[in-house]
């Protein structure tokens, strides 16, 4: 028998459907007798209730937050939010109902929002955990909802308190280093530019440098490299001169704004420098087209917020087991293998 019914387990169990759906979903009370009968029936035959079927009879919905950087002006940001999108409309006639909690980046607007996330009474939460000292007590504080929660782009947990779907942002950089030695024969000069705004703490931005100089320490025949970092704010780019660049052969820009440094060495007519950076950015586009940017790491913003959401889909709406952590591939962008569709 491949289906078996609960009118089923009542006729072999000779009870009442009634008592049998009791029994199952653990309401009222039956003789014990009768409770062992049908649990050894059920484990026979394999018995599992369409939890689908009895959400939409009862109507149920499903209360999903979402707590996000603000994504108007933010190209990536934007993408994850139309993976969100995308998910929601497609499990829409499943109960689920989205509701968004966007902050600044900066710690005032986060920990604002923190307040409104703590009091809102949800079913799960999807969120990007930027700003990391106050993300690590905000999901501490959270902890005690004992709702499930996945985070996006960044994994700040190293338990398994929470999912994750993202980059393995260590193992980012290390292919980033990798690409960076592949061709090289004479002594080359390795920069690492850091172009931040005030908040670039981030578990994920951190881990992607560690990543890189991993790889060289890993590979100690590779004694022909040296490095050296420069960091200018988000709203200092007037702050970058020639200078930085004197007998620099490569650039590894461990965020999306590599197209900054593209666009200052376009400028200033520099040439022969190789950059890596991250992300299918308009402009990051731009300059790889123009062979200024050689290598792009795609992080799939899309597909994160759309597994983010899946994720809560199956732990909550379907009660199955799920990945706890989901790395995204890290995929090689260069001008001759790029393609629109594949963003």
């Amino acid at each position: 028998m491949n289906i078996i019914t609960i009118k089923k387990i009542a006729e072999l169990a000779n009870v009442s459907p009634g008592t049998v759906d009791r029994i199952i979903h653990n309401r009222g009370q039956a003789a014990q007798e009768t409770v062992d009968k049908v649990n050894a029936i059920i484990e026979e035959f394999g018995y599992k209730r369409n939890i689908l079927a009895s959400n939409l009879a009862l109507n149920k919905k499903f209360h999903f937050a979402v707590f996000l950087p603000k994504y108007e002006k933010l190209e990536y940001w934007r993408s994850q939010v139309e993976g969100i999108e995308k998910a929601a409309l497609e499990f829409s006639k499943f109960g689920i109902v989205l509701d968004y909690f966007f902050y600044d980046f900066n710690a005032a607007s986060f920990k604002e929002s923190v307040k409104k996330v703590l009091e809102f009474d949800c079913d799960g939460l999807l969120f990007a955990p930027i700003f990391y000292e106050d993300s690590v007590q905000f999901l501490n504080e959270y902890k005690k909802k004992n709702i499930p929660v996945v985070m996006i782009d960044s994994n700040i947990s190293n338990e398994d308190d929470h999912a994750y779907v993202g980059q393995d942002a260590f193992q980012s950089g290390y292919l980033a280093g990798r690409l960076i030695s592949f061709a090289v024969k004479n002594e080359r000069h390795v920069l690492i530019f850091k172009i931040t705004r005030e908040i670039e703490s981030t578990s994920v931005y951190l881990q992607r440098i560690d990543g890189f100089y991993s790889f060289f320490k890993g590979n100690e025949e590779l004694t022909n490299f040296k490095f050296s970092e420069v960091t200018i704010k988000d709203s200092g780019i007037d702050q970058m001169n020639l200078e930085m660049f004197s007998g620099i052969s490569s650039i590894f820009v461990p965020n999306s704004r590599a197209y900054i440094v593209a666009r200052f060495l376009e400028q200033n007519n520099i040439k022969g420098i190789r950059i890596i950076g991250y992300d299918l950015l308009n402009e990051n586009i731009e300059y790889l087209n123009k062979g200024v940017i050689d290598f792009l790491i795609n992080q799939r913003p899309e597909s994160q917020g759309y597994m983010g959401i899946n994720y809560l889909y199956k732990k909550l709406v379907l009660q199955e087991d799920a990945e706890r952590t989901h790395y995204i591939p890290l995929e090689i962008i260069l001008k001759e293998n790029y393609f629109p569709a594949r963003r």
